[in-house]
C-alpha cells in the first residue's frame, strides 16, 4: 500500500539565488506527465526558480536525455527533474521500463555533480497515477520540484564545504 504524500516536505524550503532547474518529461501518459510538470512549475514560480522543459519520447529515454544535456550544454541546470508515468500493462515490459529509467537516474545521480531527482510514477493503473497529482498521494510534481529546491542547497553546501 502506497503512504500519502511527504507533508514535511512543504516545511523549510530554503531561499535560493542564482538557480535553475531542467525539467526532462516524456511524451508518454501526457496528460498525467504535463500535470506533473504543471506542479513543478507552480513551486518553481513560487520560489522564483527559472526552469526549461525538453520532451523525450518516453521514459527509458530521459536518462540518456539528462547524460547528453550534461556532457554537451553550455547552460548547466542546478538540477534536473526526470518527469514520466509508467503504468502496468499486460506485459512485463513495465517492469523492463521501470528498471531502466530507475537505474539511468540512479548512474546519473552517482556520476555527476548535479542532482537528478526522480519524479517518474510507476503505477498499476491510471487511478494511482491521478492520486498521485493532487489526490491522496499528494502531488509528486510539486513534492519533486521541492526536492530539487533541497537538494541543489544541499549540494550548494556540500560544494562550498559549508557542512
Amino acid at each position: 500500500m502506497a503512504t500519502p504524500g511527504n507533508s514535511l516536505l512543504h516545511k523549510g524550503i530554503p531561499v535560493i539565488k542564482d538557480a535553475f532547474v531542467l525539467l526532462v518529461k516524456t511524451e508518454w501518459n501526457s496528460s498525467i506527465v504535463d500535470e506533473l510538470e504543471n506542479g513543478c512549475i507552480r513551486i518553481f514560480k513560487e520560489n522564483n526558480i527559472p526552469f526549461q522543459t525538453i520532451i523525450v519520447p518516453g521514459a527509458v529515454e530521459i536518462p540518456f536525455a539528462i547524460q547528453q544535456h550534461i556532457q554537451t550544454s553550455n547552460n548547466q541546470p542546478d538540477a534536473y527533474i526526470a518527469l514520466g508515468t509508467v503504468i502496468r500493462g499486460d506485459t512485463p515490459h513495465f517492469d523492463y521500463v521501470c528498471k531502466y529509467v530507475t537505474e539511468g537516474i540512479l548512474q546519473l545521480n552517482l556520476n555527476h555533480n548535479k542532482p537528478v531527482i526522480f519524479g517518474v510514477l510507476t503505477v498499476e493503473n491510471n487511478q494511482q497515477a491521478i492520486e498521485r497529482i493532487g489526490g491522496k498521494h499528494g502531488h509528486k510534481g510539486e513534492e519533486a520540484a521541492i526536492t530539487a529546491i533541497k537538494m541543489i542547497d544541499l549540494n550548494r553546501k556540500i560544494q562550498q564545504q559549508t557542512i
